[in-house]
């Protein structure tokens, strides 16, 4: 088995279910792991990590409230594009969300 990863793209939006976010904006950091069968002498099955960004980058263009729905398009949008793919996790993490206390980052994954 073979995974690929790009963790750490970070991306500034203004998603989020409350009205201030969606002026001010928020802050996200995805990882993406894609799972391949084998490893081969050929350059091909391979997954191309500027299509694993440009995909995370599209999807943060469209709006959106929740960070289940960011998961779930992009997992949608990897799995049409690398349908070799035998497993993919995406992880949508929002960091420092508006809520009392000191909190780091709200996170949603999904793993199919």
């Amino acid at each position: 088995m073979l995974t690929v990863s790009l963790h750490g793209i970070k991306i500034a939006a203004p998603h989020g279910l409350y009205p201030e976010e969606q002026v001010l904006g928020n802050k996200f950091e995805v990882d993406v792991d894609v799972l391949l069968a084998t490893i081969t002498d050929s350059p091909l099955p391979f997954v191309d990590y500027t299509l694993i960004n440009s995909i995370v980058a599209g999807v943060f263009l469209r709006p959106e409230l929740l960070l289940e729905k960011f998961v779930h398009q992009i997992h949608t949008e990897l799995k049409q594009h690398v349908p070799d793919a035998i497993k993919i996790k995406v992880t949508v993490r929002k960091l420092h969300p508006p809520m009392a206390g000191d909190i780091s980052y709200a996170q949603v994954y999904y793993e199919a």
